[in-house]
């Protein structure tokens, strides 16, 4: 008898990181989102946090732009890389305003009102 399986077609499904992985990629340079605007863009449903652990798993520290996503008041989560992401930021031209904000009318994307 015949293998049925040896003629179905095989398809590819991106996992969830893959999908915030690919997002990421496309964050413009000088641009910033945040980690839930991610989430809502990939389909994962009160995923900031998913979006977080994501990015921290990252296989290497330049495999998407990880420090071009912020938290939803537009400052940067506490973490190792903070300083890092600050410095990144900065090269791409990113402003911080008082207290660390990042202005996110001016450099979010999408563009606010999306």
């Amino acid at each position: 008898m015949p293998d049925a399986t040896r003629h179905r077609p095989t398809f590819h499904r991106l996992t969830v990181f893959d999908r915030i992985y690919a997002l990421v990629q496309t964050i413009p340079t000088g641009r910033v989102t945040t980690y839930g605007t991610v989430a809502r863009h990939t389909g994962i449903r009160n995923g900031a946090r998913t979006v977080g652990w994501a990015l921290a798993s990252l296989p290497t520290i330049d495999a998407a732009p990880w420090w071009r996503v912020v938290r939803s008041n537009g400052t940067i989560a506490a973490r190792p890389f903070a300083g890092e992401q600050r410095r990144r930021l900065r090269r791409e031209g990113i402003r911080f305003g008082a207290g660390g904000v990042i202005e996110l009318k001016r450099y979010g994307w999408p563009s606010a009102g999306r």
